[in-house]
């Protein structure tokens, strides 16, 4: 990508998570306690390995650096553990969101607006960082790596969820917008799902990415988009649309499509 592509490209992301941070199709009313609640419900409901890839549990006494804080579910989840987390998000209405959700639930929150390619923070500082499908959005991936790296401790882990290529959900959405285009299965991907120049990578890519890293562990999931399990979006709210939802034949993609899940859930460790 062109440098005079990457602020506007920048721009275009952080317009689109203003518009409708992460989750928020399950904020069901206001921003009060029990819709909160209820949001994170939906989400570990629609995806319980979240839970044990994060490792919430073990965390007491650790400093973490989320990236991509969204709505701050997870956020949460690291204080209610007793992690002394600072969390960081492109967008100023999810980081708004996410201090209420702090606020609401008691806890005292330590949340910045900043750019995952330019961390505000020193090196050497955190324990564990995290980033729950969040670096795929940036113009450079490869950097907000780099940033990771950098703010870890010596021995400290990176837990990283990024987009995998080929997917389920790659694929629907090039059987809807690409191949009448003759658009390629990532660059379908890349126009239509989630922000605008969304990235997906095969796992000898992470590889690559992650060759800073020691010790790198890559886990491959199915997401609710690849089984049409979650809410639809706006775009898809037709007849049609809640037609395929209905007849998506999940019981046979469980059975025959493992490699083409939309999660990968890395690993690794600072040299």
């Amino acid at each position: 990508m062109a440098s005079a592509q990457i602020p506007q490209l920048k721009d275009e992301v952080r317009s689109f998570w203003n518009t409708e941070p992460c989750g928020s199709r399950y904020l069901e009313g206001t921003d009060d306690f029990d819709a909160f609640e209820a949001h994170a419900r939906s989400r570990y409901t629609l995806e319980p390995h979240i839970r044990r890839f994060a490792e919430f549990s073990s965390a007491r006494g650790l400093r973490v650096l989320e990236i991509g804080v969204g709505m701050g579910a997870d956020y949460l989840e690291w204080l209610k553990a007793g992690a002394n987390a600072t969390g960081v998000d492109l967008s100023a209405i999810s980081i708004a969101r996410a201090k209420r959700r702090c606020v609401l639930a008691g806890y005292y929150s330590d949340l910045h607006v900043a750019d995952a390619e330019s961390l505000p923070f020193a090196a050497n500082t955190f324990d564990v960082v995290y980033s729950y499908g969040v670096m795929h959005h940036s113009p450079n991936p490869a950097q907000c790596l780099r940033e990771a790296q950098r703010v870890l401790k010596p021995g400290g882990e990176a837990r990283i969820m990024l987009y995998h290529h080929p997917s389920l959900t790659g694929l629907m959405l090039w059987l809807r917008y690409g191949v009448w285009q003759g658009k390629s299965l990532r660059q379908a991907v890349l126009d239509h799902l989630e922000s605008p120049g969304t990235k997906t990578y095969t796992k000898a890519e992470v590889r690559m990415l992650m060759r800073g890293f020691e010790g790198v562990e890559i886990q491959q999931v199915f997401s609710p988009g690849d089984l049409l399990l979650n809410a639809p979006s706006a775009r898809f709210q037709s007849a049609a649309y809640r037609l395929v939802w209905k007849l998506y034949p999940r019981t046979l993609v469980r059975k025959f499509g493992r490699r083409w899940g939309l999660f990968l859930l890395i690993r690794g460790r600072k040299a």
